[in-house]
């Protein structure tokens, strides 16, 4: 065994010992990533490279310091991302939620689909709809000045027209036009504040976490944003945390003017994301 490969055995032991969820993927990232490789090329790296800048990194995520702070880069489905402390780092639950939004995009059958994404942080949504839907006219909007600097990096020389505005008052230059609005909010409890875990809790703004003593303030507002701006027909597509399933679909009623509420999982059978129909008048 080459010497970065035990170190990275060493790396992988103090990682799980700290309670990383993924000890063996974040040491063979970080020294991946330390020594400007991929994970597949570790074996490659002679022992007289071996960069002991590696421990720097190490002992960081080992005090649960995000990894993607950590490397400066999230991956999100077919995108590489650049993020950072301010920023809410991309999760892969979010890719499924995004994967039933492309589905139904295409489904529509329109030429341009307009698309809004709300509360877009990184900009993951909306580059991976603009990039995946490609007639698609996506329009994103963030809140925060700290993750608006990240957004704006990562849309620069894309069709994403970014924009610095607040989720539940934005666009109205759009409203009734709209083929799919899609989000993925704040959604904890104020409540689970010690759940969460150290990497989302002491890193990702507060802003993008938490929600009200049920974590359902934000859907609450942004289902009146989505009726707006969606064409009647339009569908909505909100992610929420998975203990929240029997409780979302059921704020997009039909007395809201919403047909077709439901709640869908995620790859780990977990439930995920709701969504809506805007119904015909």
């Amino acid at each position: 065994m080459n010497v970065l490969l035990a170190e990275v055995a060493q790396a992988t032991q103090r990682l799980a010992d700290a309670g990383v969820p993924s000890p063996r993927f974040d040491a063979e990232e970080l020294a991946a990533f330390v020594h400007g490789v991929k994970r597949g090329e570790l074996h490659g790296v002679p022992d007289a490279d071996f960069d002991a800048r590696y421990w720097e990194a190490v002992a960081r995520r080992e005090a649960r310091e995000p990894l993607q702070h950590i490397t400066g880069r999230a991956f999100f489905r077919y995108l590489e991302l650049q993020v950072g402390p301010g920023v809410f780092v991309p999760r892969p639950e979010t890719e499924s939620v995004v994967g039933w939004a492309i589905d139904a995009v295409r489904a529509m059958d329109v030429v341009e689909p307009l698309i809004v994404d709300l509360c877009s942080g990184s900009g993951a949504v909306a580059l991976a709809l603009a990039q995946e839907v490609p007639r698609s006219r996506v329009h994103a909007v963030e809140l925060d000045e700290g993750a608006l600097r990240w957004a704006r990096k990562n849309v620069e020389g894309s069709r994403v027209v970014l924009h610095h505005a607040d989720a539940l008052a934005a666009l109205p230059e759009l409203d009734g036009q709209v083929d799919l609005v899609i989000s993925n909010p704040p959604y904890i409890p104020l409540t689970e504040w010690e759940y969460v875990a150290p990497e989302a809790r002491d890193h990702d703004p507060q802003l993008a976490l938490f929600s009200g003593e049920d974590g359902l303030d934000v859907i609450r507002g942004l289902e009146r944003t989505a009726h707006r701006l969606l064409r009647p027909g339009g569908v909505v597509v909100i992610e929420h945390a998975d203990t929240q399933g029997g409780q979302v679909p059921w704020i997009f009623t039909e007395e809201r003017g919403w047909a077709d509420a439901a709640d869908h999982p995620d790859l780990n059978k977990r439930p995920r994301f709701a969504t809506a129909r805007k119904a015909m008048p």
